[in-house]
């Protein structure tokens, strides 16, 4: 459990640093986006840098963190997003499914617009 909490927080500190590389040893081969409809590490990387490019200073914070079998949820709040200037930090919520130490499905709701 430990270590899968571990791997949420290696994601959301590889997305604050724009490490885009990182996404491919965090996510699996396969890996699966129910959101986006995507699939594979490169996706993240590609949407990753969309959302930067649209908003540069956005940060993840994470609120917490539950592990169970073998998915984990994370909360956690955005800063640097324009809803942040209007006094309200976004919200997310992601739940992934863990599959040989890496990220293999992942589905969330956000109110980042």
């Amino acid at each position: 459990m430990d270590d899968m909490r571990a791997l949420a927080h290696r994601m959301h500190h590889a997305f604050n640093t724009r490490d885009l590389a990182a996404t491919g040893t965090i996510f699996a081969p396969g890996f699966v986006s129910h959101p986006m409809g995507t699939t594979g590490p490169e996706s993240v990387r590609r949407a990753w840098s969309a959302m930067l490019d649209r908003h540069p200073e956005l940060h993840t914070v994470i609120e917490d963190v539950v592990a169970e079998g073998d998915k984990v949820v994370v909360r956690f709040t955005l800063t640097g997003a324009p809803a942040t200037e209007r006094g309200r930090a976004p919200e997310a919520i992601e739940m992934f499914r863990v599959e040989n130490e890496r990220i293999a499905e992942l589905w969330g709701v956000s109110t980042l617009r």
